[in-house]
């Protein structure tokens, strides 16, 4: 009776046009001696695109336009050998070759190099080294790949087919310093000891005007978190290219955006040289691990102390020189998205060493909203809990609500990237910050990566230590002075990762403080997206162009109220 009920529902499906349940998948992959001499480990990718406008590997997301991918550890991989990728080999959006439907499709693979750590915790892993690109797996240096070509999918699937690697991806050229913008690196004596190897905090530094000219002077600092920067951005000397051939933005439904960026980066130029305006520093933080384009700037068991490095080691080497005041009434923090959860970290981990933080549609800062799941109480992240219906929770929302994709389907999508929480994407790097670390030197998982079922110890590890709001109300009474003034909040209602949830839980406690009142500000934006960053007056195509202007002047009035009795206020107020 089941075998009967199984193959009506299969030939239902069929009819509907659903994928063919094909067999015989059989894809091999190598590289070629020339390629490489030496033994790989890594993450081997196989992406198939029927989509001719790009390479396959530019065209895996979890969004509606994704393309398909499957995925296997390497150990020890010699050149010439070949592994095969069959039907148990687990994939997105299809978990196996055999649910693809069949078609012409462009071919492609990938090995993403993992190299060994041996931790000073004990254990040793097996982690993707950054190579400047900021732990893009899809162009990270050293990566050997190969380029598409067509095969076909029938309905007994595809056999014979070889794939051979052998091209590489080269270095990446790093920025030269201008009259304005200068680049260091310097050795982490923290971080190279907990990671068994030399490890490198990176910064690019904008320079106010009349540095060279007034030796006397010293500066305050501002610190933008976020993203892996290749260069400081959103700074131009010269109006925009006059022979720039206009670009559509599809996330801002703008014709041109390319030519609005070039004129607000040289709009930004000309405020930054105008009489008024306050002589500073402002630095962009290069912080990648082998886990993502940053390191979420605060210490953690699986990736180290990277809060203490940033703040003990290359803020005070950035201020030494290049004539920052040094002190933590001169230092403001202010990012988006990822660089609002770790200004706003930031700030709390160090409350003395900074004077303020401005926290853009910060990642989720109170974890029973942890996007749509709260950790603590659900059971299982990927669905709701319900008796009779199987739902899924969203992930990703537009202005007007329509779903782009599931916690379900994202996470699926990492695990196929990469397993032990290294696909270097979004849900595996706030494990990576926020988990304890396991026996085998990996973070333990906070759900389970295939069903979702949600790990309770490991939850509340995370609320003890990194959960923001909990973290505030639990010792406020020790905080509170310290971060009175300095929490400043903003947030898009229809953000468009739910992160405005998370936000609300926050006010709702900052706004109930009354020992001391926290003296800040909690904003929202109107209808607005991710990610808005507290300008009432303008979307956030312009906005999110402007940070490094909007809230100078909030700083301005921070620095008047708070800075201690003899603090220099005059040597860099300089026309």
């Amino acid at each position: 009776m089941k075998t009967l009920l199984h193959g009506i529902v299969l030939l239902f499906f069929s009819g509907m046009g659903m994928a063919q349940n094909n067999s015989g998948f059989a894809i091999k992959v190598f590289f070629t001696e020339d390629t490489s001499s030496e033994k790989k480990d890594g993450r081997l990718l196989l992406m198939l695109s029927n989509n001719d406008e790009k390479e396959p590997r530019f065209q895996i997301g979890d969004g509606l336009q994704t393309q398909l991918i499957f995925g296997m550890n390497v150990e020890g991989m010699g050149s010439g050998e070949a592994k095969t990728f069959d039907e148990s080999i687990f994939g997105y959006p299809y978990p196996s070759l055999s649910d693809i439907p069949v078609g012409e499709y462009n071919v492609q693979a990938l090995l993403h190099i993992y190299e060994t750590f041996d931790l000073s915790t004990g254990q040793t892993v097996k982690l993707p080294m950054d190579n400047g690109e900021g732990q893009q797996w899809n162009k990270s240096p050293g990566n050997l790949y190969s380029n598409p070509f067509k095969i076909s999918v029938t309905e007994k699937g595809v056999e014979n087919v070889t794939v051979v690697m052998d091209q590489v991806i080269p270095p990446i050229e790093e920025p030269k310093d201008t009259e304005w913008i200068k680049h260091i690196k310097i050795k982490s004596e923290k971080l190279s000891e907990f990671w068994g190897r030399d490890m490198y905090l990176g910064a690019h530094i904008l320079l106010p005007k009349g540095f060279k000219e007034h030796p006397e002077a010293k500066y305050p600092l501002m610190v933008f978190q976020g993203h892996f920067p290749s260069d400081f951005g959103g700074f131009r000397t010269t109006p925009p290219d006059p022979d720039l051939k206009p670009e559509y933005s599809k996330r801002f439904d703008l014709e041109g955006y390319n030519i609005i960026e070039q004129q607000e980066a040289y709009d930004f130029y000309k405020r930054w040289n105008e009489p008024d305006f306050p002589r500073m520093l402002i630095i962009e933080i290069q912080h990648p691990t082998p886990y993502y384009d940053d390191s979420y700037a605060v210490n953690s068991a699986s990736q180290g102390p990277w809060g203490d490095a940033i703040t003990y080691e290359l803020i005070p080497y950035i201020e030494k020189e290049f004539r920052g005041i040094g002190e933590g009434w001169s230092r403001f923090l202010y990012g988006g998205s990822t660089g609002g959860w770790e200004a706003l970290a930031v700030q709390v981990k160090y409350p003395k060493e900074y004077n303020g933080c401005f926290a853009a549609c910060p990642d989720p800062i109170d974890f029973r909203a942890y996007c749509l799941t709260d950790i603590y109480t659900d059971k299982n992240a990927y669905y709701y809990d319900s008796e009779h219906k199987k739902l899924e929770v969203p992930s990703h929302r537009d202005n007007l609500g329509q779903i782009q994709s599931t916690l379900h389907q994202g996470n699926h999508l990492e695990l196929v990237l990469g397993d032990k929480s290294r696909s270097g994407q979004q849900w595996d790097i706030w494990e990576a910050t926020y988990s304890p670390q396991g026996p085998d030197g990996y973070p333990i998982r906070i759900w389970d990566k295939r069903t979702g079922d949600i790990n309770q110890k490991v939850a509340e590890y995370w609320r003890e230590n990194y959960d923001l709001r909990y973290i505030l109300e639990r010792d406020w009474s020790k905080l509170g002075d310290d971060l009175k003034g300095k929490i400043h909040i903003y947030c898009g209602d229809m953000d468009n990762y739910y992160l405005n949830n998370a936000v609300y839980l926050m006010e709702d406690f900052l706004e109930s403080t009354t020992d001391p009142n926290y003296e800040g500000e909690v904003l929202y934006g109107d209808r607005a997206e991710h990610c808005w960053n507290g300008d009432p007056d303008q979307p956030n195509a312009i906005s999110r162009l402007r940070y490094n202007t909007m809230y100078v002047p909030k700083i301005m009035r921070r620095i008047e109220e708070s800075a201690p009795e003899g603090a220099d206020l005059t040597s860099w107020r300089y026309e």
